[in-house]
C-alpha cells in the first residue's frame, strides 16, 4: 500500500526535518545548496521567511520528507505574474510520489490562489528524474545555462524550465 502524502505550509518547528532533507547527498548533488547546512540557518529561514515566499512541506504521517519553496515577487510590479520554484525530497523518499505531490500543490497554489501565469526553475542537466517530473507537470525547457553550477569540483550546466499558464 502506498504511503499517504500530505502537503502543508512549513512551520518553524520543521527546521530539523528540512536540515535533514538538505543534508542528504542527493539533495546536495541536485540543488544549489552547499553541503553541511546548519540547523540554525534552517531555523532562521523558517522563523523569518522572506516576503513573497510560500514554503510547503510534504509529510507522511508526521514525518517531513520533502520541501518546496515558491518565491513570488510582490515588490517587483513587472514580475508579479511569475514565481520561482526550488524543491528537494529526502534521499530515502525519492521515487515515491513526494515530488509530484509537492509540484501539484505548488501549481494549484500558483494557478488558483496566487494568479501566477509563469512558474520557473533551474535544474542541473544530469538530474533526469527531476527533469522527468517537471516535464510531467507541464514545464518545458527554455534554455541551457552553461557552467551555471560548481559541483564536486567541476562546472555543470543547468536547464532553465518554465510552465506558462495559457
Amino acid at each position: 500500500m502506498a504511503a499517504t502524502i500530505s502537503i502543508r505550509h512549513s512551520e518553524p518547528d520543521d527546521y530539523e526535518a528540512l536540515h535533514r532533507i538538505f543534508s542528504g547527498p542527493k539533495a546536495i548533488w541536485g540543488t544549489l545548496q552547499l553541503p553541511f547546512p546548519s540547523r540554525e540557518r534552517w531555523r532562521k529561514r523558517l522563523a523569518e521567511p522572506s516576503e513573497g515566499l510560500f514554503s510547503l512541506v510534504a509529510s507522511v504521517e508526521d514525518d517531513v520528507v520533502g520541501s518546496l519553496g515558491l518565491r513570488t515577487f510582490p515588490n517587483r510590479p513587472r514580475r508579479r505574474h511569475a514565481g520561482g520554484i526550488g524543491m528537494a525530497v529526502r534521499d530515502d523518499w525519492h521515487g515515491q510520489g513526494v515530488g509530484t505531490a509537492l509540484m501539484e500543490a505548488a501549481i494549484d497554489l500558483a494557478d488558483n490562489w496566487l494568479n501566477l501565469r509563469r512558474l520557473e526553475l533551474t535544474v542541473v542537466t544530469d538530474n533526469a528524474p527531476a527533469i522527468h517530473l517537471y516535464r510531467k507537470v507541464g514545464f518545458v525547457t527554455e534554455g541551457t545555462l552553461v557552467d551555471y553550477v560548481f559541483r564536486d569540483g567541476v562546472y555543470v550546466d543547468c536547464f532553465t524550465m518554465a510552465r506558462v499558464r495559457g
